[in-house]
């Protein structure tokens, strides 16, 4: 008879890979101890779980009046490996080991982490951790100094460090519900403190972690950084800054109606960055103008940039359809950027 030669490709790897961690984690999630109720459906375990893992922030009820200490810490370990790639983190538990890394996992890695080349994957991977614990560690204690006050020492830092994981990995979970269930940053949406603290997470764990090694290659000298970081740094910047503007027309008089002309700038900001997959809010979501909900499908859609913990069809591919789009226009036969 004839072997089957049946080979586990990136993209199997990827997918065998997160419906196991889903699995484990809706397992440990329909465990007593994980929820305040004494145990949950196996279908909200089940959506819990793939929504932390894949950070996209639906939840089927508020996740701390609900989850546990124990069931949070589940849902934030699923988080951060849905955030960094559990492939990223598989290379880890090899270095830890100290096995050497074969030829087939540094190629999983250039694929997962978005390197360009083969020699330098080990590296970008050991910059991508420290990168991500210092904007983690940094905007926890950032926040700690707003939601200590609030929740108190222990529980304060505990929600900080949270609400910092999760910003960063785009996830969208929160704890706010201590203070008001499904309620997410709305009741400190007058804080510029966590609201901007809150929006930088999301804009640095989206902008991708080959464009910070780029620009820290580069030295920030903008005239050196790649094609890839410009469009990144560009697409982003414009996103940002009209879906601000226009979210503080739209909502002027409606869900910003009650704020000061400053508070109200910060939070169209904030409708601005969060959408493109971080999934908080600090204004109601259901009581957006029509105009505004569209605007907010269309960030959603586009989401982050490759290689990065956000998701959406990427702010590259859009520009390089729009660029696409120009040359065809002025009738070019190919693309230049």
């Amino acid at each position: 008879m004839k072997k089957s030669n049946y080979s586990l490709t990136y993209p199997k790897i990827v997918a065998v890979g997160f419906a196991l961690l889903i699995l484990l984690g809706s397992a440990l999630l329909m465990l007593p101890i994980s929820s305040k109720q004494g145990g949950v459906s196996y279908i909200d375990a089940l959506f819990t779980a793939t929504s932390a893992t894949c950070i996209t922030g639906l939840v089927p009820f508020d996740t701390f009046t609900n989850w546990s200490v124990f069931g949070q810490l589940v849902i934030i370990c699923l988080i951060q490996v849905g955030g960094l790639g559990f492939i990223t983190m598989l290379s880890v538990v090899i270095n830890l080991l100290k096995k050497k890394m074969s030829l087939k996992q540094k190629m999983l890695l250039k694929e997962g982490i978005g390197s360009l080349n083969l020699g330098d994957v080990k590296e970008l991977v050991k910059a991508v951790l420290i990168f991500t614990a210092a904007c983690e560690f940094t905007g926890a204690v950032i926040l700690s100094t707003r939601f200590i006050p609030l929740a108190g020492a222990r529980r304060g830092i505990y929600m900080a460090l949270f609400t910092s994981v999760s910003a960063f990995c785009n996830a969208g979970f929160d704890l706010m519900g201590m203070f008001s269930p499904s309620s997410s940053l709305m009741t400190v949406n007058d804080d510029p403190v966590v609201i901007l603290t809150v929006s930088a997470l999301i804009v640095f764990g989206g902008l991708g972690f080959i464009v910070w090694q780029d620009m820290k290659h580069c030295k920030f000298k903008i005239k050196r950084f790649s094609v890839h970081t410009k469009l990144v740094l560009i697409s982003t910047a414009l996103l940002i800054s009209v879906g601000a503007l226009l979210f503080f027309a739209f909502e002027y008089n409606n869900t910003l109606g009650n704020m000061n002309l400053a508070t109200k700038a910060m939070n169209s900001l904030f409708c601005s960055i969060t959408p493109r997959t971080a999934g908080f809010n600090s204004v109601d979501t259901g009581a957006l103008t029509s105009q505004s909900k569209m605007l907010t499908v269309i960030l959603m859609f586009i989401g982050g940039s490759s290689g990065s913990t956000a998701g959406g069809v990427k702010t590259t591919t859009i520009a390089v359809l729009i660029l696409c789009v120009v040359a065809t226009t002025r009738n070019k036969e190919s693309v230049d950027a």
